[in-house]
């Protein structure tokens, strides 16, 4: 059976089966949460990377954010914010993050990083607006440092903003409506600094409880109705 076609559960205990020991081991050792679990009773960890591109074969992670949501409630005491050593020039991609090179250059290794990130992870739901960014970058290191695939429970808050803006008849959303601080408007959400990580994964954070608040309406939400 291929990867993709697995439930992110059983790709975990495929991956666990062959993961040497080490951070990544350590994270598939720990079950994902039941799909029929209510939103409520989750604990997710919001992240957001920044690169200095889109892909993940080609670029390279130069800070992470995160920070726990833990049963509906942010916990500021686990974020964290890490930069990352990139092994290339920062180049353009400065323009957008602001971390410029010699910023960089004081950054820890990825190793370490990605360590961080999945001890964090472990247990958790990945939470992520485009998640496909985080997975990507996490996957790509993943294989490359510790030579095991990447397996996930994710939920994305794009994906969430497209079926909340998609109306009854699912008409494609407004171009921009959802990106990130779009998405946070639509809530009165206060306006933050744009492409800093740990405020990225705030702003993340905050825009999930925000949304899943006006799924829930007066019924029932569970985790397998929000996952991406």
């Amino acid at each position: 059976m291929a990867w993709f076609r697995r439930t992110p559960e059983q790709a975990r205990q495929r991956a666990a089966q062959v993961c040497r020991e080490g951070p990544l081991a350590a994270y598939l050792s720990v079950p994902f949460a039941d799909p029929a679990t209510d939103v409520d009773d989750l604990e997710l960890l919001a992240l957001d990377v920044e690169t200095t591109g889109l892909q993940p074969g080609r670029d390279h992670v130069v800070a992470v954010g995160f920070v726990p949501v833990v049963r509906g409630r942010i916990e500021l005491a686990g974020a964290r914010s890490i930069l990352v050593a990139a092994p290339v020039d920062v180049g353009q991609s400065a323009t957008v993050h602001r971390l410029t090179d010699d910023v960089v250059a004081g950054g820890v290794p990825l190793a370490e990083a990605l360590a961080e990130v999945l001890a964090a992870l472990r247990g958790r739901v990945l939470l992520a607006h485009f998640a496909r960014i985080e997975v990507g970058f996490i996957e790509r290191a993943c294989a490359q440092l510790l030579g095991a695939p990447f397996p996930a429970q994710v939920v994305d808050t794009l994906d969430l903003q497209r079926r909340l803006t998609a109306g009854a008849f699912g008409q494609e959303p407004a171009p921009g409506s959802l990106r990130l601080w779009t998405a946070r408007e639509r809530y009165r959400l206060p306006i933050y600094r744009a492409h800093e990580p740990l405020i990225d994964a705030l702003s993340c954070a905050e825009l999930y409880l925000a949304q899943v608040a006006e799924m829930r309406g007066e019924g029932d939400l569970t985790l397998k109705q929000v996952l991406a």
